[in-house]
C-alpha cells in the first residue's frame, strides 16, 4: 500500500509572509500620503519596497499613471513569489486562490472593450498574478469584440459560464451577466475537487473560501435590498458558502431588517456587528461595504493568529497586500481628482 504525504512547507512560507507583512504601509504612512500631491507620493514610494517598480517604470510614466502601474507590477511580483516559495497542497491552494487575478484580468479586458479603450490602456491595468499565460492575455487584449474574448476563453475555467451569459449580455447591453459568470466560475473552481472528508489543512482552506463567498453574498444581497430594484437575487447568488442557500437569499432580500438580523445572528455576526450598525444608520452602502471589507480582512487575520502554520496567514497577507495597493491607488486618484484629505480618508480600508 502506498501512502501519499503532503509536502506543503507551511513553516517556510509563513516565515516569508511575516517578513513581507511587516513592511506593509501602516496608518501613519497613509496619513503622510494623504497630505502629499501625486509627485510627492511617487517620490515617497521610491524610498519604500516599491522602489524597483518605480525606477523601472519611471522613464515611461509620470504621476498617478506611474503609481498605478508600479502598484500592479509589485502586486504581481509578490504573489508570484508566493507560488515560487510554496510546495505540495499549499501550492495548489494558492494557485487556486490567485486565479482571482485571472478573473480580474478578464473583467478588465471586457470592460475596456465595452468602453472602447485602446489596447495599451487595457494592458496597463492587467495584473499578471494568475494562471493565464502572457500569450493568452495578449490575445484577449487584442480581441475586437467581447464575443471574441468569450471565444478565446473557450477551454478555460471561465469558458462555459461566459458562453452561457453571452446571450444575456447581447440582449441587455450591460456587463452584469458576464461579470457574474466570471465570479461564479472563479469561486466554483476554488472549491472544485476538494474532498468531503478533509484534513486540518484542507479544512482551514475551505473555511477561508466559504467565508469569502459568504461575505460576497452578503454584500450583493444588501445591495439588492437597499436598492429596491426588481432583480432576481439568484442572478447574484454564488454557491459554496455556509450562510445562504439561494432560496433563503430570495426570501431575505425583500426585507432589509430581516436580512440584517439574519446576518447578525450568523456565525459572522460578531465580526460584522459594527458594520451592520453602520448600514442601519447610513444613507448609502458605501460605508457598509468598506466596513464589510475590513471585517473580511480581520476575519482572515483571526484565522491567521489561531492557526499560524497553515494557509491562513498566507491568504491573510494576500488580502492585506491587496488592501495596501487599493489604499495607495485611492489616495493617488483622490489627489488627482482634487478631493479633500477627509474625503480621501473615507475611501480607505485600514485595519
Amino acid at each position: 500500500m502506498s501512502v501519499t504525504y503532503d509536502t506543503a512547507n507551511y513553516g517556510y512560507v509563513t516565515a516569508r509572509v511575516r517578513s513581507r507583512r511587516a513592511v506593509l504601509f501602516d496608518e501613519d504612512d497613509y496619513r503622510k500620503l494623504v497630505r502629499m500631491g501625486p509627485g510627492e507620493i511617487a517620490r515617497f514610494m521610491e524610498e519604500t519596497e516599491y522602489e524597483t517598480e518605480m525606477n523601472a517604470l519611471g522613464s515611461r510614466y509620470r504621476g498617478v499613471n506611474l503609481i498605478e502601474y508600479a502598484l500592479n507590477r509589485n502586486l504581481a511580483k509578490h504573489f508570484n513569489d508566493l507560488l515560487h516559495f510554496s510546495e505540495g497542497n499549499l501550492y495548489d491552494y494558492l494557485a487556486r486562490y490567485l486565479r482571482k487575478f485571472d478573473a480580474w484580468n478578464v473583467k478588465t479586458i471586457i470592460r475596456g472593450i465595452y468602453a472602447d479603450s485602446d489596447q495599451q490602456t487595457i494592458e496597463d491595468d492587467l495584473i499578471p498574478a494568475g494562471a493565464f499565460s502572457e500569450r493568452l492575455l495578449d490575445r484577449l487584449v487584442g480581441a475586437d469584440s467581447i464575443s471574441m474574448v468569450v471565444e478565446q476563453l473557450e477551454g478555460t475555467l471561465f469558458g462555459p459560464s461566459l458562453a452561457t451569459a453571452l446571450d444575456d449580455y447581447e440582449n441587455t447591453g450591460v456587463l452584469v451577466p458576464l461579470e457574474n459568470a466570471i465570479d461564479r466560475a472563479f469561486y466554483s473552481d476554488m472549491l472544485e475537487g476538494l474532498p468531503e472528508e478533509t484534513d486540518r489543512a484542507t479544512g482551514l482552506y475551505i473555511q477561508v473560501l466559504r467565508a469569502e463567498i459568504d461575505f460576497r453574498n452578503i454584500r450583493n444581497a444588501l445591495r439588492l435590498a437597499r436598492s429596491g430594484a426588481d432583480i432576481d437575487p439568484g442572478t447574484y447568488y454564488i454557491s459554496g458558502g455556509r450562510l445562504f442557500e439561494e432560496s433563503e437569499l430570495r426570501q431575505l432580500v425583500g426585507n432589509m431588517d430581516q436580512l440584517t438580523e439574519y446576518v447578525r445572528q450568523s456565525p459572522y455576526g460578531g465580526d460584522l456587528d459594527s458594520a451592520l450598525s453602520e448600514l442601519e444608520s447610513a444613507d448609502s452602502l458605501i460605508e457598509f461595504e468598506r466596513a464589510l471589507e475590513r471585517a473580511l480582512v480581520e476575519y482572515a487575520d483571526t484565522l491567521s493568529n489561531r492557526y499560524p502554520l497553515s494557509v491562513c496567514p498566507v491568504i491573510a497577507y494576500i488580502r492585506a497586500k491587496e488592501r495596501e495597493v487599493d489604499n495607495i491607488r485611492a489616495i493617488a486618484r483622490g489627489k488627482e481628482a482634487g478631493l479633500t484629505g477627509d474625503e480621501i480618508e473615507d475611501e480607505l480600508v485600514i485595519v
